[in-house]
């Protein structure tokens, strides 16, 4: 169940958290350091025009015509669309200490950006996002702006210590669904934690530049269609699978290493694929995305990609 969070941690609209709590959780929690892998935010408006984050350049919008510009929007890894604009008039979560940043830019859609965390809008106007304290948690913002716990998480799972996760994104039935390095799970609107599927191993793994083996699939971004399937970018295995209300697991799109899929979006009947060209360092002006498109009929092309800055 949703609690409220001490007061003094947290005022309605301002979040604080001492360095060291931050210091711990980005050492531990991340699969790199924060500014040390490709983003994975890329969101579809109700019109079908994309967004999507170039961590090396900043936020770039792909219209119906196919025409690719760059945005308002700073470069930050993490994306969500704020499409009823409930949030408009909230002040976006504030953190004292630290690098973490939440902001919103635009108008019709509106975009909120993330610099260390996942965030989604969900299907009642608020916006969700982890954050580790003594443990980690789901919060909740409203569209009146108060903050609320949505759950605490368990320390451990069979991906390791859990510290952090690695994408969050909103169901049709109002559930927040959220991805680890090898499991998959939801949390209800009453708070219930559910495993949609664990201990995911795929065979076959391409061996992607700068991702670490242990982390095994490495389950990045993710999106739900309207009849709760799962689509998930799998980044250590260059992969994007498909996962059941059931539990099934699927690959369903593969890219070439060192491309590696970060981010997905279910559009209708359509997905959109944020990959990245992946390298071992951490210069951001070589991390060059492309977004491609996987049709309902299973064809894939390539929507924009973003060659040299």
């Amino acid at each position: 169940m949703a609690s409220n969070i001490k007061p003094k941690l947290m005022k309605p609209t301002t979040h604080k958290l001492c360095f060291t709590i931050f210091a711990l959780a980005a050492a531990l929690l991340l699969p790199a350091r924060t500014d040390a892998h490709p983003g994975s935010g890329i969101v579809v408006d109700r019109q079908g025009n994309i967004y999507f984050v170039d961590t090396g350049g900043g936020v770039f919008k792909i219209g119906r015509s196919g025409r690719l510009s760059r945005v308002q929007g700073p470069a930050y890894p993490w994306m969500a669309i704020d499409l009823d604009g409930k949030l408009k008039d909230v002040k976006m979560p504030y953190f004292s200490s630290g690098d973490a940043t939440v902001t919103m830019v635009g108008e019709d859609p509106a975009l909120i950006l993330s610099s260390d965390f996942p965030v989604v809008v969900g299907r009642d106007g608020s916006l969700y996002y982890p954050w580790y304290r003594d443990r980690l948690e789901v919060f909740r913002l409203n569209p009146s702006g108060q903050t609320s716990v949505l759950v605490t998480l368990p320390d451990t799972t069979e991906s390791g210590p859990l510290r952090w996760l690695n994408g969050v994104a909103a169901g049709p039935d109002g559930s927040i669904y959220y991805s680890e390095n090898r499991a998959m799970r939801k949390i209800s609107p009453q708070g219930r934690l559910i495993t949609v599927a664990n201990s995911i191993s795929l065979t076959g793994c391409a061996s992607i530049p700068g991702m670490d083996g242990h982390l095994g699939p490495n389950l990045r971004s993710l999106d739900i269609d309207s009849s709760g399937n799962v689509f998930v970018a799998a980044s250590g295995c260059g992969r994007v699978l498909k996962i059941t209300a059931d539990g099934q697991v699927t690959s369903i799109l593969s890219a070439t290493s060192p491309w590696s899929p970060t981010g997905v979006a279910v559009s209708g009947k359509d997905l959109y694929v944020l990959e990245y060209l992946h390298t071992v360092g951490d210069n951001r002006r070589e991390w060059l995305p492309r977004v491609r498109k996987l049709s309902a009929d299973g064809s894939v092309s390539t929507v924009a990609e973003i060659k040299e800055r």
